[in-house]
């Protein structure tokens, strides 16, 4: 049984590697600002939105809309007039977050909690995302698409050489508080794609995720869905969601995309995100930006 990370913070620590996130790294963070523009870095967000076969899809409906007073004029107490709607989707879906308690082993969650405290009645007693605060700090780009000069193959395994390499091209080195994105160009490769498929595609594997974890980042992403190489390694499944969520408490942030910063081409910015507070839940899209 791993637990580097357990206790680091206290024994009922429920926040994790964004610990590492503190005034200091918020401060130096916000010195990376240069021209003021703001680049999102979520994908949109509709009922078109792929998703793998096991979730729904987003479903989307007008409560009131237009069409209503066109049969009811008197439905306009003091002229007012208004729309509104209803969203249901999976929380797992286009960019989003994977909480704390979304990924464990042994029965056994980030900081020891039981992996029998999520229940369906209950949601997730511990660790769910609404413990996980906003996110303010240095953001970083490792273009491994730059790096090798082609979209990586799908099944192509991102190891810790090639995120040195990576660092190294950009002139950045990961460290305590970061968030550091990954692109390896599986997104933009699967635009316009009518069956975009989630059971192979590039990503880092297991020993690249711990090279980042022992560096003390605060959050790991990438514009791939799982963020680790896929098909995985034989005899394991998603070995980088146990090792890095798990055992060092480190959230994953998918699904990001990254043509903005790439077209700005900055590796460094300041890096914010938060996610939905929803009690219990194990994840929630939500919706970065960069402020270069």
């Amino acid at each position: 049984m791993s637990q580097e990370a357990w206790h680091r913070w206290g024994p009922d620590d429920e926040r994790g590697a964004v610990n590492h996130i503190g005034p200091e790294q918020v401060r130096h963070a916000t010195t990376l600002v240069r021209t003021g523009e703001v680049l999102r870095l979520a994908q949109l967000l509709s009922p078109k939105t792929p998703v793998p076969s096991h979730r729904c899809g987003m479903q989307h409906f007008m409560g009131r809309d237009g069409g209503d007073y066109a049969v009811a004029s008197s439905r306009r107490p003091g002229g007012f007039q208004f729309a509104e709607d209803t969203v249901v989707m999976p929380l797992h879906i286009g960019t989003h977050v994977d909480a704390l308690c979304h990924a464990w082993y042994d029965d056994t969650l980030y900081n020891g909690y039981l992996g029998d405290s999520i229940r369906s009645t209950t949601r997730a007693q511990r660790l769910g995302v609404e413990k996980m605060p906003p996110i303010v700090t240095r953001g970083l780009m490792l273009d491994l698409v730059r790096l090798k000069g082609r979209v990586l193959d799908p099944g192509e395994s991102i190891g810790v050489a090639d995120l040195q390499a990576a660092a190294q091209q950009a002139g950045v080195d990961p460290g305590k508080g970061d968030a550091v994105l990954l692109r390896t160009g599986w997104l933009e490769s699967q635009q316009g794609v009518e069956r975009v498929s989630f059971d192979t595609e590039p990503g880092i594997d297991e020993e690249a995720g711990l090279w980042l974890a022992r560096r003390d980042v605060a959050i790991v992403g990438a514009d791939n869905f799982a963020v680790e190489v896929l098909p995985f390694p034989s005899g394991k499944v998603f070995p980088v969601h146990q090792r890095l969520i798990r055992d060092y408490g480190i959230p994953l942030l998918e699904g990001l995309m990254l043509d903005p910063l790439v077209a700005a081409g900055r590796s460094e910015f300041l890096f914010v995100a938060s996610a939905l507070p929803i009690v219990g839940a194990t994840g929630s899209p939500l919706s970065p930006v960069a402020v270069l």
